[in-house]
């Protein structure tokens, strides 16, 4: 698959130890955005933050790493994203998820041998 051109990123901001059915949620969502056949996702822990509870999660060594920030970050076409959204709005309780448009300048996989 190519992709190049007008896009759109999203990006989900979760908690690690969020969950979704029985499984972490960023798991969860990387499976389900690769079978509806997305370009590709990460998964990027954070090392501090905080949201809408305003309780700061940290790893800082004197304190236990616990529920640290994740981002998710997906881009690919305007339309299989939006295709995506209402299912990610379902499985995301708590959190947020931003869309902004982006200009895909090269997205090439490995040739396959």
């Amino acid at each position: 698959m190519r992709i190049e051109g007008e896009g759109k990123l999203l990006r989900i901001f979760i908690g690690e130890s969020d969950q979704w059915h029985g499984k972490p949620l960023y798991e969860a969502i990387v499976e389900r955005v690769n079978s509806e056949g997305l370009a590709g996702a990460t998964v990027l822990r954070g090392i501090e933050g905080f949201g809408a509870s305003t309780r700061i999660h940290t790893s800082r060594i004197l304190r236990l790493a616990e529920d640290l920030p994740v981002v998710i970050e997906i881009v690919d076409t305007e339309d299989r994203i939006d295709r995506v959204l209402p299912i990610l709005d379902e499985m995301v309780g708590e959190g947020m998820i931003t869309v902004e448009r982006v200009h895909i300048i090269a997205y090439r996989g490995r040739k396959k041998e």
